[in-house]
């Protein structure tokens, strides 16, 4: 099994694993374990990469690598969750051409910086909002403070 495989490789970077059905896993890892492990996905399981997501939440920034093995079905979700005061992250456009653009709009919605990116100028705000104004972020209250 592939979950078997990867926590033998990366006994130390899998935080958790979460069997949604038997075709869609999501392995929560240590960020820095992303390039090492999206390239044995890749090159030694024949992973293909699909795409990417990103949301905001009290845990942090949370984003999510979404790989897929075409002749199983299987949809292995490679779930990060990233410092929400310095979000950052080695990207993956150097290895996988296709996550150059959703990078970028990660960084534009978000403030997550993908180090090494080739390139993250602006994608979609040109004129709509700010250079430093990430209209992805929220502002969570404490659990002291009363909701309004």
């Amino acid at each position: 099994m592939v979950i078997d495989e990867l926590k033998n490789t990366f006994p130390k970077e899998i935080l958790d694993t979460v069997f949604k059905n038997d075709r869609r896993i999501t392995v929560t890892i240590n960020p820095a374990a992303l390039v090492p492990m999206a390239e044995h996905l890749y090159k030694r399981l024949g992973f293909r990469f699909i795409i990417a997501s990103a949301l905001h939440s009290r845990k942090g920034f949370e984003i999510y690598y979404h790989f897929s093995l075409d002749e199983s079905g299987l949809i292995l979700n490679l779930h990060m969750i990233l410092d929400s005061k310095k979000p950052e992250v080695e990207s993956l456009s150097n290895m996988f051409e296709a996550t150059n653009w959703i990078e970028r709009e990660m960084h534009e919605l978000f403030g997550i910086d993908f180090l090494n990116h080739p390139n993250l100028d602006q994608l979609l705000s040109e004129g709509n909002w700010a250079k430093g104004v990430y209209p992805y972020r929220k502002t969570f209250k404490s659990n002291g403070e009363a909701k309004k």
